[in-house]
């Protein structure tokens, strides 16, 4: 009788806590995604990223209503365990989120570079312009040290 009581209960128990956590999933995924448009409306996520999180948003919520979809995604991928299957997903989109960002920084890293360096020139001609400094190369003439003459006079040998 107490063995016949205790399996209804752990599987009503089993039951609810499953129940319970797919509720908990939703949930957080729902607010993942109230939270990403938030920081699109104060303007503190550019819309292309916001794209991004809300598309990983959806897929979270997706899964976490559709029980078997995980399980239809590791049979198709032939990976015995769904777990595992959602573990591989989530590092290769987070590979892929990786390389887009690397990419991303190296472009803005090559534009700063560049952008200090046009910067330097305009304000050297700025300064040339007003005649507040040397122009080129520390020199006040404006020719490069190496085309002008030597400025030590040369000693006298005995």
């Amino acid at each position: 009788m107490a063995a016949q009581l205790a399996t209804t209960v752990l599987a009503q128990t089993g039951d609810s806590i499953s129940s319970r956590v797919q509720l908990v999933a939703v949930i957080v995924a729902i607010v993942l995604l109230a939270f990403v448009l938030e920081l699109v409306r104060r303007r503190q996520l550019v819309e292309r990223y916001a794209l991004i999180w809300m598309m990983a948003t959806l897929a979270l919520v997706v899964l976490a209503i559709w029980r078997g979809l995980l399980g239809e995604l590791a049979d198709l991928l032939g990976i015995a365990s769904p777990v595992n299957a959602l573990f591989l997903v989530a590092l290769g989109v987070t590979f892929l989120l990786l390389l887009h960002f690397s990419v991303v920084s190296s472009r803005l890293s090559e534009e700063t570079k560049i952008l200090a360096q046009e910067l330097a020139r305009v304000q050297q001609e700025l300064r040339a312009a007003k005649g507040d400094a040397p122009a080129q190369n520390g020199d006040a003439t404006g020719e490069p040290k190496s085309e002008r003459q030597s400025d030590v006079t040369p000693t006298p040998t005995e």
